[in-house]
């Protein structure tokens, strides 16, 4: 497996490859890799000639209580893990490559619609840092596709309205959250959990899966669902930051006629969020 650092090196290997004809699949990430960012990388690969996965903590996308500094840094064992995948290139950009004028000289992306409520109403700014990374590291890489987990559900429309809006020639690939076997979505923040809290977690999906069959089942008053799952995890030591039922193509909250629905849900355990979703087509 290759590595690159600087825009430059990285240009190089991607038009040593668009020399040959060869289709380049990339995979954005934080770095701190496990099953879920692997399975984006091998989605890549299915589709694609080449694989590029870039690990960067974004300093944008951290609100003022969120700590950079601490992210957790495991870059030896990604490389480990991407070299067993097969990934063909790491590119590992540093703070100063992309922001070389720092945070506040630098023009930002702002996604309408899709950002307003729910991680971005808890987390405000988030998705302008992720956006505006992600737009860098498109014009970068210049991949023909670029796949995204579909676990952070509102990441991935807000990244998919990007591209649409600017008219970016990338076809963004969603990939299907990968789970343990207790049904947990798998996440860099589940190493946050003790032992307790990781047994009581899986109780998100059931949840999402029990008002995933009331809708099934024919329910459509929607608020009812909402507060009878957020009860139920709050009664369960979970401090539950949303459960919506949404159209899954404007975020908004459903309607009866909607048939292509998400539940969006954020409940933290402790000091650590746990997000998740599920989807339901009701054609």
């Amino acid at each position: 497996m290759d590595q690159a650092t600087s825009v430059t090196e990285l240009r190089q290997y991607v038009q040593r490859w668009r020399n040959r004809g060869q289709s380049i699949a990339f995979i954005p990430t934080m770095g701190n890799l496990h099953a879920g960012h692997l399975s984006l990388i091998e989605k890549g690969q299915s589709l694609c000639d080449r694989s590029i996965c870039s690990i960067f903590v974004n300093p944008m996308q951290f609100g003022p209580n969120e700590d950079w500094d601490h992210y957790p840094r495991t870059l030896e064992r990604d490389l480990e893990l991407l070299e067993g995948t097969g990934c063909d290139l790491a590119y590992m950009p540093t703070a100063s490559e992309l922001y070389p004028d720092g945070l506040d000289r630098i023009s930002k992306v702002h996604v309408t619609d899709l950002t307003d409520d729910y991680e971005g109403k808890h987390r405000p700014g988030h998705f302008t840092g992720v956006a505006t990374v992600v737009l860098k590291l498109f014009n970068i890489v210049k991949p023909d596709i670029s796949v995204f987990g579909r676990k952070d559900f509102q990441q991935y429309r807000v990244i998919g309205k990007m591209v649409e809006d600017f008219n970016l020639d990338v076809q963004i690939v969603g990939q299907e959250t990968t789970r343990e076997a207790s049904g947990l979505a798998t996440s860099s923040r589940n190493q946050y959990l003790d032992p307790e809290q990781l047994a009581l977690a899986p109780l998100i999906y059931r949840t999402l899966q029990d008002a995933a069959r009331q809708i099934d089942e024919g329910e459509r008053n929607y608020a009812v669902i909402e507060r009878r799952a957020i009860a139920r995890l709050d009664g369960a030591s979970f401090e539950t930051d949303y459960f919506c039922v949404c159209n899954a193509e404007t975020l908004k909250p459903a309607l009866p006629d909607d048939r292509d629905l998400v539940i969006l849900v954020t409940a933290a355990l402790g000091a650590t969020r746990l997000l998740d979703n599920i989807e339901i087509s009701l054609w």
